[in-house]
């Protein structure tokens, strides 16, 4: 068997990691995370160079209204539920335009998949956005959205993926995804779609032209080999359609949700779990540029050790964000881009403003 020393100097000869290989990395104790992340670090500057970049885009809440009601969220509401809400053409072209003003490149909708949406819905909302909005890049819709309105509807995901990019769709969200290991998702997500469910739906996305963020959330109650096979199918999606933009590393935030509360998760991931993901995704995933830390949950300080263990994105400048908020993370509304610049200066990288499809503005 080999050593983590001859491990990671094969990876960085090019030898392709297998999930086995992945767990044993993700499960790395004591000075082996240095050598993990020096070895990520290596291929981040071969893959995607020196430069840091982010997107300047906002977050649009529509409703915390869902059908779903995880165990890992704190934002989703029944419609009866105080503090429930769901904004009408008005409230979101109000979002829209103070986007607008803000010249964002991106608009990302945030919202609970409210059990009345149907696709007429999801269109009439794409058209009031570009009306307020002319011009934005709309970030929308995960897989668990599109079976939603295709069930309501009685047509094929494909033909609903079809109207939304004929409408106005840019790109859709790789959200919906947690852990892509069923028995996983049969205790944090149980409502939502199947992991074969959510890769047909990625790829039928793929194959109609609209690309895509991958994500994984970490850190309840999946193991590192449960990570390991997600990672897996991530990268074998990329293999066949290369559609996927960036891997989005999602630690889970427990604080306020009914998973940590009934004692089914632990208390979110710890800085090593945090490092590693972002390391061991880097080495893994051979097929993707492109690996975003997510600044809202992790703070910034260990956002700036991400960009020493692999990370290259820093997401986007989002303004709000209700569901890491209402989960318990704070700090999670706005990362100004002079504080960005500082973050990478800091380390001897470029800070550069990009496009939602990672073209540079």
């Amino acid at each position: 068997m080999a050593t983590l020393q001859e491990l990671l100097a094969d990876t960085l000869g090019g030898y392709r990691l297998t999930e086995p290989d992945a767990e044993l990395l993700l499960s790395a104790r004591g000075r082996d995370v240095w050598r993990i992340t020096t070895a990520a670090d290596e291929i981040r500057e071969l893959r995607a160079g020196d430069d840091v970049t982010y997107v300047r885009n906002q977050n649009l809440h529509v409703t915390n209204i869902c059908k779903n009601l995880c165990g890992f969220c704190g934002f989703g509401r029944n419609a009866t539920d105080e503090g429930a809400y769901c904004h009408d053409r008005e409230g979101i072209q109000a979002q829209a335009r103070l986007a607008h003003g803000r010249n964002v490149t991106e608009i990302c909708l945030l919202s609970g998949v409210h059990p009345g949406f149907t696709l007429d819905t999801f269109i009439d909302m794409m058209h009031w956005i570009h009306e307020a909005a002319p011009g934005v890049h709309i970030h929308a819709f995960s897989p668990d959205e599109v079976a939603h309105v295709a069930t309501k509807a009685r047509v094929p995901t494909t033909e609903v993926i079809a109207r939304l990019k004929e409408e106005g769709l840019g790109t859709i969200q790789g959200t919906a995804a947690e852990i892509l290991v069923d028995s996983v998702r049969q205790v944090i997500c149980p409502r939502k779609v199947s992991t074969a469910d959510w890769v047909r739906i990625i790829r039928e996305a793929h194959t109609a032209g609209l690309r895509s963020t991958a994500t994984i959330m970490y850190g309840s109650c999946e193991t590192a080999r449960d990570q390991a096979e997600h990672l897996g199918i991530l990268r074998t999606i990329q293999d066949g359609t290369h559609g996927f933009t960036e891997l989005v590393t999602l630690p889970y935030v427990h604080t306020n949700t009914p998973l940590y509360r009934q004692g089914l998760a632990r208390p979110g991931p710890t800085g090593r779990e945090d490092l590693l993901m972002i390391a061991v995704s880097r080495l893994f995933l051979d097929n993707f540029r492109n690996i975003q830390v997510a600044w809202g949950k992790v703070g910034t300080k260990m956002t700036q050790l991400s960009l020493l263990a692999g990370a290259n994105d820093l997401a986007g400048t989002m303004f709000t964000d209700d569901v890491s908020g209402d989960a318990g993370a704070s700090g999670s509304d706005y990362l100004d881009p002079e504080d960005m610049k500082r973050i990478a200066s800091d380390l001897g990288r470029n800070l550069r403003q990009r496009t939602t499809l990672y073209e540079m503005v």
